[in-house]
């Protein structure tokens, strides 16, 4: 190096990188993910393991048929089982005639009512919504001489969620506003004031005022010794027949944690708002991903709790939910790049970790 260039170095502030290297670090770590993800969808297209041909006799398909009239059942009780179809006072909701699959006027029902909680649901009692449908005419009861076991199914779904509950921690959101927490105590007292009241935890239960029952848009053949991953979970076989019913999804992404209501002795009735409407493959494969995504940053502790709330509400899902994905892959590859390196003293700089939710487009 020639001496005024050594000078003009020696002269910047001590701690202080040349501008250059400095603007093109990080954008450089950035071009290089994206050119392995790029390289590593090309090859696992072209280079992964090659499915084998399937006989056409092992592929299963949907029971019913697109625009196929069908009646619903829906009944409340404490236990995960049901068998007592006979019970009217367990039936809350029925509807007839919902085509299935197809969107009409009549594909969307819904139904608003008022739940008297017992006591033992006051006191971390469980509840849970049996949902059944059939084709139009077809009963739900096995013990009914009509009832025909491909054309009635049914799924379980809590009203009653587990959750931590709510203290007014002094935690910092990635997209809120941390400058109440910041007046009160300095970073460092604050962890350590935190580290003090750390007990142990302590569950409570919420109630649940909206159920949507979401009935997929999906008729996909599928191999029955390879289904993908992301269905298998969901998809309902019949053993009989090896076709499966049509999926049943609820579907609470919309449900926010601040629309719960903590159940205790001072609640007297709560409200239940139910809907049940098509949805359809690719909407319902969109919000499982997202979750999937959220579940991984909770995993590694790079999403507060309630912050999945935040992003939804940020990326204003009800007018496009597409533009959330270009957030979500900045936010995986910045907490990759500066909280995932070997540097940890990156994720204690409130001007990364404390970001506000202005600083995105």
């Amino acid at each position: 190096m020639s001496q005024p260039a050594a000078a003009a170095v020696a002269a910047q502030p001590q701690g202080q990188a040349p501008a250059g290297r400095q603007g093109g670090g990080l954008g450089q770590s950035l071009a290089g993910i994206v050119r392995m993800a790029v390289f590593w969808y090309f090859a696992s297209k072209f280079f992964g393991p090659k499915r084998a041909p399937t006989e056409p006799g092992l592929l299963m398909s949907n029971l019913f048929q697109k625009g196929e009239p069908m009646d619903m059942w829906m009944y409340l009780s404490e236990n995960d089982k049901f068998s007592d179809f006979g019970n009217e006072d367990a039936l809350i909701w029925h509807e007839t005639n919902i085509p299935y699959a197809v969107w009409t006027p009549t594909s969307t029902r819904t139904h608003t009512l008022t739940y008297y909680p017992t006591e033992a649901l006051k006191h971390n009692g469980s509840l849970y919504a049996h949902v059944y449908f059939s084709r139009s005419g077809y009963p739900v009861d096995p013990t009914d001489p009509e009832y025909e076991q491909k054309s009635a199914f049914g799924r379980t779904h809590p009203i009653v969620a587990y959750l931590r509950k709510s203290k007014a921690g002094h935690k910092k959101s990635l997209l809120g506003d941390s400058d109440e927490s910041e007046e009160k105590l300095p970073p460092k007292e604050n962890k350590e004031s935190e580290d003090k009241e750390e007990g142990p935890v302590e569950y409570i239960s919420y109630w649940k005022p909206n159920v949507t029952i979401n009935l997929v848009d999906d008729f996909t053949r599928y191999p029955q010794n390879n289904i993908p991953p992301n269905v298998a979970p969901y998809l309902n076989v019949d053993p009989t027949t090896n076709s499966y019913y049509p999926t049943v999804f609820f579907n609470e992404f919309w449900l926010l944690r601040d629309k719960l209501t903590a159940l205790n002795e001072t609640v007297k009735e709560l409200t239940l708002n139910l809907e049940v409407s098509p949805i359809s493959m690719t909407k319902w494969q969109l919000f499982l991903q997202i979750e999937q995504s959220f579940q991984v940053h909770r995993s590694y502790g790079s999403m507060l709790e309630g912050e999945a709330d935040e992003l939804k509400v940020y990326g204003s899902f009800q007018l496009c939910p597409f533009r959330l994905l270009p957030f979500f892959w900045r936010y995986d590859v910045l907490y990759f790049v500066l909280c995932g390196s070997d540097v940890p003293f990156f994720c204690e700089m409130p001007s990364i970790c404390t970001s506000n939710s202005e600083g995105f487009p």
